[in-house]
């Protein structure tokens, strides 16, 4: 069966070509257009991905013709040979993404919600339409450009999330400048270190952000930031609060003042689909954070394509998708900005966390909303489940359809909460793998070859064109068949994967293309089932091996979880004499629930002896108050580790966690029960 016949030819769409004049005059010509018209479960599933890996460049080429609206088609759609080397899609195409995400929907329909912002305060949204979008970001580009800003330019973007960041991103896209944003709630120090990795010529920021009903000082951090960095000549202040902050005359300039004199029309750059699109910096578990980048039209087609069929979502018959990451995060940029508007949704953005004015925040205004798709991450899910289930069962949560997740192994008992609790045993839960590097979603219950019901913890199958490999660490074979664990690898490019670490292409190789060479190594590790699906089970260096038996401490993590007292669990592995390595468990018991430690101790012991094996038994327990997170949520196990190994002069900087005074009271708590 021909890819066309699959994909249902219909009639000819319109394509962009380029203009030199305003977006409203841009003129079209006709292109013949193979839409998608699968459902998340379908049939013609198999056939399509046997097509996506027998005839990728096929493929991908007739989807991003159909998907994408380009000035100047591409010539050829691949040359990749997964050395790390040769990276490269739709060569010879030029695109403008902004182009993609406002004009082409304000053509057809520009009174269309694009944005809804859910401002920190309670029950407090702004509406934002495609055409107040476009005139947004035209101003700010125009801005950009009337301040030097030129194509390949890096513009780091430090604000809320807001609307105007959304602006100031598309902004960059639309002139050809690299944007850089970095999570507003980085410290000075860590926002100076990739202000300087990435030759930052202009900051973007905001007077100050508002987060779970606190002033974040954005503009003195920036301060402190640039102080000294002769590359930095422009500082953009946007006001959130109103608070009145230092303003350096020379280089500090009030962005909506300077915005106000500027266009609506700013003629979109013709830009090649292997440019840089943007950077961003995710950390390793050694050295300085990787300034990763995207390009333009392969991570807009991945990203694009994924938020459509992973979570079956439908823009025209109104769904609201709400991802509520920073988009300071990949996640925030694929799923919060580049997939939705890609598509033309609507799409949330979410300024507070979940916990604030209470645990009901999140579906409070997943009613108000009417909210259809909702993703978040596994730690927002184990953190509310431990308040128990009234805050949710409040309010009215009919409109949703799919629960999304990401960011580390979800647990089996979250799982089961978010689907029969929240999703009221009839939403889809997709549990989803991917990294910063890979762009999107790899690996998702949905699009599906079947129609299985999901299973709790489980990513399940991989997206079209992605062919996982599990491989032997010992001896770097690939591993066939069911009923196996290994490294999880990709043996085949797709569109949406990172081109390179901006100043390291070296370290680009050698950290996901030399440990097995043909392979993409994602550094996680993970499980096929006897039905083929996979099930992600941590980092690989996360890895305990104790006696000889690796262990997975997403495994046993979800193992502990599933005690009734335990909230949260993080486990990792010391140094022991005997055993070589050791498993210590650092437990967070629910909310109000007293613990008696040596009968808990005990129960979860006998657990994991069930489940997993008397091998898998932990030597140590702490229970305490709360985990070491990032702001984005994750637990920081490096810190775990060395105070397991009695090295509290090694925790580095623990000033940029959500709550740095955790660390000092499991420290104490460590060194009152384990340190003589």
């Amino acid at each position: 069966m021909s890819l066309q016949r699959l994909l249902r030819v219909r009639a000819p769409t319109r394509q962009f070509l380029r203009s030199s004049v305003g977006p409203s005059r841009l003129r079209w010509s006709s292109g013949v257009s193979y839409p998608l018209q699968l459902a998340s479960v379908t049939p013609q599933h198999a056939a399509l991905y046997k097509e996506s890996l027998v005839n990728p460049a096929r493929f991908w080429g007739d989807l991003a013709r159909s998907k994408l609206h380009w000035m100047e088609d591409f010539t050829q759609t691949m040359d990749c040979d997964m050395s790390g080397d040769r990276l490269k899609w739709f060569l010879g195409g030029k695109i403008n993404v902004s182009v993609n995400l406002l004009d082409r929907h304000v053509e057809t329909d520009p009174t269309k919600v694009a944005l809804i912002w859910e401002r920190d305060e309670p029950e407090d949204h702004q509406i934002i339409t495609y055409q107040e979008l476009l005139d947004e970001t035209c101003r700010l580009g125009n801005l950009l450009k009337r301040d030097g800003v030129r194509k390949g330019d890096r513009v780091a973007i430090y604000m809320p999330v807001s609307p105007v960041a959304v602006a100031a991103m598309l902004a960059c896209a639309r002139i050809g400048a690299v944007h850089n944003v970095v999570f507003a709630g980085f410290s000075a120090e860590s926002l100076r270190a990739r202000i300087i990795d990435g030759g930052v010529s202009v900051v973007m920021t905001a007077d100050e952000g508002v987060r779970g009903g606190r002033g974040i000082p954005l503009k003195s951090v920036v301060d402190d930031a640039v102080e000294g960095v002769e590359s930095v000549r422009r500082v953009f202040v946007a006001t959130r609060t109103g608070s009145k902050v230092n303003m350096d005359p020379v280089r500090d300039v009030p962005l909506e003042q300077a915005m106000s004199s500027e266009s609506r029309v700013c003629p979109p750059e013709a830009l090649d689909s292997e440019d840089s699109l943007f950077m961003l910096y995710t950390s390793g578990s050694t050295g300085r954070p990787k300034g990763l980048v995207h390009t333009q039209a392969g991570y807009l087609l991945y990203a694009a394509l994924t938020q459509q069929y992973a979570f079956d979502y439908h823009p025209e018959r109104g769904d609201v998708f709400a991802c509520v990451a920073d988009i300071g995060w990949i996640t925030g940029h694929s799923y919060v900005v580049y997939g939705p508007l890609c598509n033309g949704g609507t799409t949330v953005l979410f300024e507070s966390v979940p916990t604030y004015p209470n645990p009901g925040r999140y579906w409070e205004m997943v009613e108000r909303l009417k909210v259809t798709h909702f993703y978040t991450a596994p730690t927002a899910i184990r953190m509310l489940l431990k308040f128990g289930d009234s805050w949710v069962s409040k309010y009215d949560r009919s409109s949703l359809r799919t629960l999304g997740c990401v960011g580390e192994p979800l647990n089996d008992e979250a799982w089961l909460w978010y689907n029969n609790v929240v999703g009221e045993d009839r939403c889809t839960v997709v549990d989803t793998w991917w990294q910063t590097e890979t762009g999107g979603i790899m690996i998702s219950p949905r699009p599906s070859p079947d129609d299985s019901t999901p299973k709790p913890g489980l990513p399940m199958t991989p997206f079209f064109g992605i062919e996982p490999a599990l491989v032997s660490p010992e001896t770097g074979r690939v591993l066939e068949g069911p009923n196996v664990s290994g490294h999880l690898c990709i043996q085949r490019p797709w569109p949406g994967m990172a081109r390179t670490i901006h100043g390291d292409h070296d370290k680009f190789i050698n950290t996901y293309y030399r440990p097995y060479p043909g392979l993409y190594f994602s550094g996680d590790g993970a499980r096929r089932d006897a039905e083929g699906h996979y099930q992600i089970t941590g980092r690989v260096d996360d890895v305990i091996n104790v006696k000889g038996h690796r262990i997975g401490t997403a495994e046993l993590e979800s193992c502990v979880d599933q005690n009734e007292s335990i909230a949260e669990t993080a486990v990792v592995g010391y140094p022991h004499d005997t055993f070589g390595e050791a498993i210590y468990a650092f437990m967070v018991p629910m909310e109000g629930v007293a613990v008696d430690e040596e009968e808990l101790v005990a129960d979860i012991q006998a657990s994991i002896r069930k489940k997993i094996g008397s091998f898998a038994v932990p030597q140590r327990y702490l229970i305490v108050p709360g985990l070491p997170k990032t702001r984005s949520g994750k637990i920081m196990r490096r810190i775990l580790k060395k105070i397991s190994a009695d090295q509290p002069e090694e925790l580095g900087d623990t000033s940029t966690l959500a709550d740095p005074a955790v660390v000092q009271l499991i420290l104490t708590k460590h060194s009152d029960k384990y340190v003589s």
